[in-house]
């Protein structure tokens, strides 16, 4: 398949969520894929197709049990329209989402889905080098089957805490040496200097993991070719000093349904919009699932999402209204 690079990197308008496919899936497998990790498959209860994705789409599960919605990267085949497959790792620190998931949803129970949505593409590339950890290899695994499929030069270092905890290494073992495993507890950290020390110009790198993780790939990416790096979170980024300092107010017109909001210095857009009765929609509330984005016909927001590229950002055309702000004193957003 050929695709157009210029089409897969040009702006686009968000997707609407009310238009987005929503409907009730089966658990027709579950697996234990590590220590704290279990894989899910998804089908429609009638059999009917899903809709297509893409590698590094994710989906919503939508909780109503412990109030979450909560968003899971689509790890199974692209090509399979019947079944959608997510790894969930329990976090026993967590908000209750991944410790509902492993005790409620069984083989044969049902759940609320929305999606797929993708902010984490995988565009064309002559090279890519992905880095994964721990959980960050669920949306990086049908990355690189699309990689080997089109016969790209690519490789993969992941790392976790031990052996056990990683999951799909079974799976990985068909790349040979292109996937390289480095269990912290018998290699160290993953090596990150010699893996990024000579930036390339022909190369993609894609990493998910931890923040810890993320952060030290950005700083080693800094000298690398502007575009080169794309990273998707578990959790929003840190706010910077900077964004806190500059938390003013401003106001936004809603230029679909009519009001104009006062957002004041410590409140979103997101909650300004629904204390006014303006129909949005939202699930991380933290910048990183990009239900949210929103299209800006006037004004320059001030991005703070963990979700678009600096490209994105410098083009002004969308933002997430839970996170995101005015650089200016007025915004005008199709709401």
């Amino acid at each position: 398949m050929s695709v157009d690079t210029a089409d897969l990197l040009a702006p686009k308008a968000p997707p609407d969520p009310r238009h987005e496919y929503t409907t009730v899936l089966r658990v027709s497998e579950r697996e234990r894929a590590a220590d704290g990790v279990v894989t899910l498959t998804l089908v429609h209860p009638a059999g009917r197709e899903l809709p297509r994705w893409t590698p590094g789409a994710h989906i919503d599960l939508v909780l109503p049990e412990v109030d979450l919605v909560r968003q899971y990267s689509l790890c199974g085949s692209p090509d399979d329209r019947h079944a959608w497959r997510i790894a969930v790792l329990r976090e026993p620190n967590g908000r209750g989402g991944s410790r509902h998931v492993h005790r409620a949803l069984g083989v044969g129970t049902t759940v609320l889905v929305r999606g797929p949505r993708n902010h984490f593409r995988l565009e064309p590339s002559a090279r890519y080098l992905f880095i994964a950890g721990g959980i960050g290899i669920t949306p990086i695994l049908p990355m690189v089957a699309s990689a080997e499929a089109a016969g790209r030069d690519w490789e993969l270092i992941y790392g976790g805490r031990s052996r056990a905890s990683m999951a799909f290494l079974d799976e990985l073992t068909a790349y040979g040496g292109r996937v390289r495993i480095h269990p912290q507890d018998e290699a160290g950290l993953l090596p990150l200097a010699k893996a990024l020390n000579a930036p390339r110009q022909d190369c993609l790198v894609y990493c998910c993991g931890p923040e810890p993780l993320v952060g030290a790939v950005e700083s080693r990416c800094a000298g690398w070719p502007a575009g080169s790096l794309r990273t998707e979170r578990f959790r929003a980024r840190p706010v910077l000093p900077k964004e806190e300092k500059h938390a003013a107010a401003f106001e936004v017109v809603c230029r679909r349904s009519g009001p104009t909001l006062a957002v004041a210095p410590h409140e979103s857009i997101l909650d300004a919009a629904e204390r006014a009765g303006v129909r949005t929609f939202a699930a991380c509330r933290e910048g990183i699932c990009g239900t949210c984005e929103t299209s800006v016909v006037e004004g320059v927001p001030e991005h703070r999402d963990s979700i678009l590229t600096d490209r994105q950002k410098a083009s002004g055309e969308t933002m997430m209204i839970c996170v995101s702000r005015a650089c200016g004193s007025r915004l005008v957003l199709d709401l």
